[in-house]
């Protein structure tokens, strides 16, 4: 994908896939308070279901240093919660990634995910992780066209709780 982080992040247009700039400009920032708690009262809206319990304070105030949003005439638009592993070689996980309904299927999420990539690879990353439940065919369609392997993995959230799992190389 084609676009410049000095531009995000000087309030100048961000281009999307094939470089079409997102439409109307678009700012890709870090993740601010307001924002981690805007976030919670709409996720639910967002994601259709019950995910607030999924925005932990944690992942703002220990693990946030990652996290990034894109809003567009200061509306929140996207937003994604990454942070490094504790494992011997440092892997990139995306715990939760979300894009305000109107505003899918226009790079957003793609953006949202290349710069977690960059700042990973800066960092000494070698491999990105995520995961869903099985049946979220949304979410496997979208990290599978990232470059992303899935795996299913039975019990992988506990006895009966079957996840797929997501891996990439960087």
């Amino acid at each position: 994908m084609l676009r410049s982080l000095q531009a995000a992040q000087s309030n100048t247009p961000v281009t999307g896939k094939l470089g079409q700039e997102l439409q109307p400009a678009m700012l890709l920032r870090a993740l601010e308070k307001q924002d981690y708690d805007q976030i919670v009262q709409i996720i639910d809206r967002w994601s259709g279901g019950p995910t607030s319990a999924l925005v932990h304070p944690l992942l703002f105030y220990e693990l946030g240093g990652l996290a990034q949003v894109v809003e567009r005439d200061s509306q929140l638009v996207g937003f994604l919660f990454g942070f490094l592993s504790q494992s011997r070689e440092p892997i990139g996980y995306v715990h939760l990634v979300g894009v305000h309904p109107e505003f899918r299927r226009r790079g957003i999420g793609r953006l949202l995910y290349s710069k977690f990539e960059d700042d990973c690879r800066e960092r000494g990353c070698k491999a990105l992780k995520a995961m869903t439940a099985p049946g979220n065919e949304s979410a496997t369609a979208f990290h599978k066209a990232l470059g992303f392997g899935a795996e299913l993995f039975d019990g992988y959230a506990g006895p009966g709780r079957p996840r797929v799992v997501f891996g990439k190389q960087i």
